[in-house]
């Protein structure tokens, strides 16, 4: 009853470590099996040799030695079959233990992951997000104002857009007046043409002058 007691209150031996001991256990007897098998190879082949040697002189010796050799190469091959069966049972239990060790790998690293995400949520995650996003936003707005003209410097818009229009129309203005002064080309015909009214344009200018003159000799 204190067995079984010690057996339900943590008595029992840890599965991993059991399945090393089987398996240790397992690789003892199967090399135990490996030297028999050696010992009755070298017996058979000692008995096929008495064979040999007593076929013609002694029939008897040799049938005796033929039944030894049938003998043991029938117990090899029970070894055999018993090497065959040992070696599947290790790999079998190896894969188990490798198996139990990666569940157990992966429990490990479960039990982690629920850790630390026990005390994370949506709303936590969210909240953090926004958090960060309005410290960003001040951040952006402290350096704005820290790289900002100052006091006095901050000009008015108004003012910069109306000195800026009479800018562009001084601009405008000079463009033109060298436009006036630009001489313009005239082929030798036209001018000509346009030269030859002129004498009595001046000989009206002319007699204006002369009336003007009399009356106020006058």
């Amino acid at each position: 009853m204190m067995s079984s007691f010690m057996s339900y209150f943590g008595g029992r031996r840890d599965n991993k470590q059991a399945a090393r001991d089987a398996i240790v256990g397992l690789r003892q007897q199967l090399q135990m099996i490996e030297k028999k098998e050696e010992y009755l190879q070298k017996k058979i082949d000692e008995e096929l040799k008495k064979a040999k040697a007593n076929a013609v002189s002694n029939k008897a010796v040799a049938t005796q030695a033929l039944r030894r050799k049938k003998a043991s190469e029938a117990e090899v091959d029970r070894l055999a079959g018993q090497r065959l069966q040992l070696e599947m049972q290790i790999n079998t239990l190896e894969s188990a233990n490798l198996n139990a060790e990666t569940m157990q790998a992966m429990k490990k690293a479960s039990d982690v992951l629920s850790s630390i995400h026990g005390y994370m949520t949506m709303d936590k995650v969210d909240a953090t997000l926004s958090k960060i996003a309005e410290q960003r936003e001040i951040a952006t707005e402290i350096a704005d104002a820290i790289s900002g003209p100052i006091g006095a410097e901050v000009a008015d818009e108004d003012e910069l857009k109306a000195e800026l229009e009479q800018l562009e129309q001084e601009h405008l203005d000079e463009r033109l007046a060298g436009a006036e002064h630009v001489p313009v080309h005239v082929p030798a015909g036209a001018r000509r043409v346009e030269e030859r009214p002129r004498p009595a344009i001046e000989d009206d200018e002319d007699a204006q002058l002369r009336e003007l003159q009399a009356a106020l000799a006058m």
